[in-house]
């Protein structure tokens, strides 16, 4: 079932975070920190939402990296009951595709619980001084890819809150698959 994320609260600080990455390394919030601004993202690797724009994810990512914008992605799935959401399958999807950014993995679902993630994907885009200004979509994509002429939503708005500090007053918020949260204990 798709869900969508609450409209930006503007100015909300981004909580820190310690995750383990693909890479080997824990990162913190200030490892992944750009100096014109931070995206973070909550994806996964089976939601079909994700896997229809992953390589515009990658694409936005690497552009906004080269402007100053520090980016990192988080999984934060029940990888019990979506193996391929696992820490290990997450490796192997790095490797595949060779992430320009951290990617990270959220085991007790804190961060994703401290963000109020919702969907795969989830864009957070911080300013720099790590205030919210974009928690919008990627572009008008859906299950499936859009046309490559999409507006790149995303982009623009990041673009915006580096050379600005500000997000756009007008957004659309992002649409996937609901967090898979664990069962209570």
């Amino acid at each position: 079932m798709a869900v969508s994320p609450p409209i930006c609260d503007f100015g909300w600080q981004a909580p820190d975070f310690s995750l383990p990455g693909t890479d080997g390394r824990l990162h913190t919030l200030s490892d992944v920190h750009g100096p014109m601004g931070t995206l973070i993202m909550f994806i996964c690797n089976h939601c079909p939402y994700v896997l229809a724009v992953r390589d515009r994810i990658l694409r936005d990512a690497r552009d906004l990296q080269a402007m100053g914008v520090g980016v990192a992605a988080i999984c934060s799935n029940d990888a019990k009951a979506y193996p391929e959401d696992s820490f290990e399958g997450m490796k192997k999807v790095a490797a595949e595709l060779d992430l320009p950014f951290p990617y990270l993995h959220d085991e007790d679902q804190s961060v994703a619980r401290a963000y109020n993630a919702i969907c795969t994907p989830d864009f957070f885009g911080f300013n720099s001084l790590l205030e919210l200004q974009y928690r919008g979509r990627l572009d008008a994509s859906r299950k499936q890819a859009g046309p490559a002429d999409l507006r790149r939503d995303l982009y623009e708005a990041m673009l915006q809150v580096a050379h600005t500090g500000h997000g756009p007053h007008e957004q659309i918020p992002s649409m996937g698959c609901s967090i898979k949260w664990k069962d209570a204990a």
